[in-house]
Parts: C-alpha cells; sequence; structure tokens
C-alpha cells in the first residue's frame, strides 16, 4: 500500500457523513467515523496557532507522518488504561513527545526546512510554560491551605451539622457549584466527597448518588471561570474570551447541575443520621492564606487585562508574596517550638510538628499532572505540524457547523479527557463568534460528567469511595445528567442568542 493511501481513506470517512441517504449504512462505516473523530479531536495541539498559513505543510501522506500518529494512539492509550498498568500517566506521552519530534524534525529535513520546527517547538515550550507557572502557583495556594486545615475546618462544620441526608445532598453539591470556579474542581470533588462518607457512613447509595451530584456540580461550576478548569484556563490565556465574558456561562452552568440533582434528589431520604462531634481548629495563618490567594486571582486578571501581560506573572507574583508571608510563619513555628518541654500544654502540641515549610507545599503540587501537560502539547504540537488538525477541522467545523461541532466536543469529553479535547480546537483556531467559543468551552467542561471517567473529579472520586461510587452507579444516572447537559445548551443559546 502506498502511503497516501492512509490519506485517501480518512478522506473518505470524513465525506462519509454526506452519502447516507439510506437508514441502512453499515454500522461499521459509522463505528469509523466515531473512532476517527474521537482518536483526532483528543490530539492537542497550539502548533497550528502560530505557524501562519505560508508554513502550513501536508506531511499526512508520508510515513512519518504515519508513525508519528500510531505512537500518540499508543501513548494515549496506556493513559486511558494507568488503572489497570498503574504506569503514572505523564511517562507514555512524555517519551511519545519525544519520537514525535524526531519524526517531525526527519519530516520538514527531508523538504530541507531546518528552521520551521525549531520554530514551531518552542512556541509550544512557551505555551508549556506559561501553564506550568499558572498552575504551579495555584496548586501550591490550594496546598497550603489544605495543610492549614482550611478544608478540614469547613468539612468538620458540616459533618458536625446535623442536617437531613438531603441537605447534606444540596449543600455539598452547592457548595461543589461555589467553590470549583475559585479553587479546582478536583479540590473542590474531594472535600465535598470527603463530608458525604463521613454522614452517610454505611449508607451506600446515599454516598453513591452525592458523588455524583458532587462531580456534575464541580464540573459545571468550573465551566464559567478561568480558574474552575483547565480547558477555561486555556482559553482565557490564548486570549479568546476576556475574564468577565466567562460570567455569561452562570446560568447555562447552574441548570447544567440543577436538572440532575433535582432528579437525583428525589431518592434521597430525608432522614438525620447521628451528628458527628469534631472540631478542627484553622492553623496560624490560614485565614491570611485565603485573602492572599484571592489577591493573586486579581492580580493574575490585572496583569493580563490592564498590563496585557501573561496572567503566569501574576499567578507567580502572588506566589511570591505567599512565600514571604510563610517565612514569618515558619519563624514563628520554629520560635514555639523553642520553649520548653515542661511549658504550656499548647507549646508541648506544636513541638509534635514540623515547622512550616512552604517548599514542601510547592513539591506536593501534581507533578505526574504538570508533566502530562508536556507530554500532550508536544505530542500533538508535533502532530499539528504534520498537518493532521487540518483533516479534522474541515469536517467539523466546515462539514458540521460550529454549533453541532461544538455539541460533540463535549460528548467526546467524556470519553477522551477535555484537556486534549479543548487543544484540539484551540488548534483549528476555527473561525467562531464569542458565543460558540463560550459554547465550546461550556461543552468541553461539562461534558466530562457524562461518564465517571470523563473528568478528574469522577477519577478520583471513585478512588476515594471505592467500591461504592462505581463507572456504573454513575452511568445510571447518565440520562439524568445528558437532560442537563442538553438543557444548559439551549439555556446558552437563548440568553446569549446575540452573541452567537
Amino acid at each position: 500500500m502506498k502511503a497516501n493511501s492512509i490519506k485517501n481513506i480518512f478522506k473518505l470517512i470524513l465525506k462519509s457523513k454526506t452519502q447516507h441517504n439510506s437508514l441502512q449504512q453499515p454500522t461499521k462505516t459509522l463505528m469509523s467515523k466515531l473512532l476517527f473523530t474521537t482518536f483526532l479531536l483528543g490530539i492537542p495541539t497550539l502548533a497550528w496557532a502560530m505557524t501562519g498559513n505560508a508554513n502550513k505543510v501536508d506531511f499526512t501522506d508520508t510515513t512519518f507522518a504515519m508513525i508519528a500518529l500510531f505512537v500518540f494512539i499508543l501513548a494515549y492509550s496506556m493513559v486511558i488504561a494507568e488503572e489497570f498498568l498503574h504506569m503514572r500517566k505523564s511517562k507514555p506521552v512524555m517519551l511519545a513527545a519525544g519520537i514525535i519530534w524526531v519524526l517531525v524534525g526527519m519530516a520538514y529535513l527531508a523538504q530541507g526546512d531546518t528552521s520551521t520546527p525549531s520554530a514551531i517547538l518552542k512556541h509550544n515550550l512557551l505555551e508549556f510554560a506559561e501553564l506550568l507557572l499558572f498552575l504551579l502557583a495555584a496548586m501550591t495556594y490550594i496546598n497550603t491551605m489544605e495543610e492549614r486545615r482550611i478544608f478540614e475546618k469547613l468539612r468538620s462544620k458540616l459533618v458536625s451539622s446535623g442536617f437531613s441526608l438531603r441537605t447534606i445532598f444540596w449543600l455539598t453539591g452547592l457548595l461543589a457549584f461555589i467553590m470549583s470556579p475559585i479553587a479546582d474542581n478536583l479540590t473542590t470533588a474531594l472535600v465535598m466527597a470527603a463530608v458525604v462518607i463521613a454522614v452517610g457512613a454505611n449508607n451506600h447509595k446515599f454516598v453513591s448518588v452525592a458523588c455524583v451530584n458532587i462531580v456534575v456540580a464541580a464540573n459545571a461550576g468550573g465551566a464559567f471561570s478561568p480558574f474552575g478548569d483547565i480547558t477555561t484556563l486555556m482559553v482565557w490565556q490564548k486570549g479568546i474570551v476576556e475574564f468577565t465574558q466567562f460570567f455569561d456561562l452562570i446560568i447555562p452552568s447552574l441548570v447544567n447541575w440543577l436538572i440532575p440533582a433535582l432528579l437525583m434528589s428525589l431518592v434521597i431520604s430525608k432522614s438525620k443520621p447521628d451528628a458527628m462531634t469534631e472540631t478542627v481548629n484553622i492553623k496560624q495563618g490560614g485565614i491570611v492564606i485565603i485573602f492572599l490567594f484571592l489577591g493573586t486571582i486579581a492580580t493574575a486578571v490585572s496583569f493580563h487585562n490592564f498590563l496585557h501581560l501573561p496572567p503566569a506573572v501574576g499567578m507567580m507574583t502572588g506566589l511570591a508574596v505567599l512565600k514571604i508571608f510563610s517565612y514569618f510563619i515558619r519563624r514563628d513555628d520554629i520560635s514555639k517550638s523553642a520553649m520548653q518541654i515542661n511549658g504550656p500544654e499548647k507549646a508541648r502540641s506544636i513541638l509534635q510538628e514540623e515547622p512550616f515549610d512552604i517548599f514542601e507545599q510547592l513539591r506536593r503540587a501534581e507533578w505526574d499532572t504538570l508533566m502530562f501537560f508536556y507530554g500532550v502539547i508536544l505530542c500533538v504540537g508535533g502532530l499539528g505540524a504534520l498537518g493532521y488538525m487540518t483533516l479534522v477541522s474541515e469536517y467539523l467545523y466546515v462539514d458540521l457547523g460550529a454549533t453541532w461541532a461544538n455539541i460533540s466536543v463535549g460528548v467526546i469529553s467524556a470519553i477522551v479527557d477535555n484537556i486534549p479535547v479543548m487543544f484540539a480546537v484551540l488548534t483549528m483556531s476555527p473561525d467562531m463568534s464569542l458565543g460558540q467559543w463560550l459554547l465550546v468551552t461550556l461543552t468541553a467542561g461539562v461534558g466530562g460528567s457524562l461518564l465517571s471517567i470523563g473528568s478528574a473529579a469522577g477519577v478520583a472520586l471513585m478512588g476515594q469511595a471505592r467500591g461504592v461510587y462505581t463507572f456504573f452507579s454513575h452511568l445510571k444516572w447518565a440520562w439524568a445528567i445528558a437532560l442537563g447537559y442538553i438543557a444548559s445548551i439551549w439555556v446558552h443559546l437563548w440568553i446569549n442568542a446575540d452573541l452567537m
């Protein structure tokens, strides 16, 4: 078979949508289209966003491109199978990134071009550096607030409240929706799940349904804020949607959560479990750190909106303030630790803990996740440089149209992680209105709620409530979540019609 045959096959698949006049179209053809779209939408890249029309060369008919695509699919398959292989997801994609860029370099070298690959790769690295620094600062703040027992205090308040199970169901969902736009949806989901597990005890039905509710609420809440999800952060950092424009998604996001929540609440008992007596004290400086975090967010927004500087610079400035503040906390801890053992009872308890160390919180950042982003961006930066995104872009945003393409993105996000899906859309850089960009931001953010494996929050809760909240317990409510998904899209198209 000639090398360009695969390209012809791809084109036939892309054109097949116009050739289905009969309802007897073979199932294999439909499955081929679905698998093809899923894999290529799962290819994140930022390469074409900066290469310019003059540098867009199509290498998809070469052996280099076919091998590169195979390497990426193999690596991403290992990411999907992480739970079974027990191999961190960053490992296969980082290796694949190196192999793919060797192939990209060889493809361009065969054409006598030695400068374009380097330019594309450097831009990819710059994009990753901005994302890395932004997330590193945010993760350090979240870890510090966790170490200062901010989230533990919130959990203890709810556990000790004596509310009914249905009230806890609504409160944890509401708090997940409110917290995730500020903190990330993963941390929010874990904190709220700890509450329902503690309150629900052996009531597996309550814990299972409440976890589904938390996942949906956390993902919906993260969809209308640049800080709520990686996908919204990417769209904001690219300058496509301004900070305040994300708030046009508040009502659609609320609808996305409320509809399945109302349906699920009908099976939750109104009985009151025994209140648990639990006292948690916030450590020194915890409240101040909350305000420092809010100030850091304001700084990042100001850097981006008013100074037209990367938000990551604002976040790192805020991290510097936290590090200076941590100096005084650590100095005070060391001073108290120097007290004699026969001193006050408070001093004795302090002696049992190490002095606060901000670099320990820095080390606790999700480095596997951060390195996964590196691998994904470079993997698909290379695939974009080879021309694969052009094929998908023509099919989705030319043949299907922007609205149906963006709705499909959300459905695919339930199967393929929404981060590579959004990278793919940003790479295609389709000519869309603000309303359409908000639509794809919404669908990519909330589409992962359709399945438990579709979002980081769902995957984390399957581990936290192992055996209770499972893939199939979530799937049981997929119909209700789908109703919320459809309704949120309809509401967005209605109330934001002037932006479409």
